[in-house]
């Protein structure tokens, strides 16, 4: 039939609101495990909230929020604020949504937190400023 959707499919909002309890949990160095067993819930559950499977309701997106310790609002941050969403609005720019959306999905990686945590680590500015640009040259493209 024309025009019906998959009911089944998660809503953008609740993969987002899930994306954002697993980057703030991997922030925290949190296992879904340990998530789990402060909220009374199986990891399996939890993995489903962090995939948008299952909805996240009110009151355990507060509990959520609460043992993650950020505001509620942490998990709604960020949502609609890709390109197709700013059309008319001049202060954002395309780039700028695509530079963070990069960023976000590199932080959530478990590569990216240990990178990050190692990075704030290094006492010395010098040697910071020394393996940002090691990195940035690791990072370029031959086109650029």
């Amino acid at each position: 039939m024309a025009g019906t959707e998959n009911k089944r499919a998660p809503h953008p909002m609740d993969i987002h609101v899930g994306s954002r309890v697993r980057l703030r949990r991997m922030m925290q160095g949190m296992s879904q495990d340990k998530l789990g067993e402060e909220l009374g819930l199986t990891f399996q559950q939890v993995q489903k909230y962090e995939k948008g499977v299952n909805r996240i309701g009110a009151s355990r997106l507060y509990d959520i929020a609460r043992i993650l310790g950020v505001p509620v609002q942490f998990f709604y941050d960020d949502f609609g604020d890709g390109p197709e969403t700013m059309i008319g609005f001049a202060e954002t720019s395309p780039d700028k949504n695509e530079d963070k959306a990069d960023f976000l999905s590199v932080l959530s990686t478990p590569e990216g937190m240990q990178l990050c945590r190692a990075f704030a680590k290094i006492p010395d500015y010098q040697v910071r400023r020394r393996v940002l640009d090691l990195v940035k040259v690791l990072g370029e493209d031959d086109e650029d």
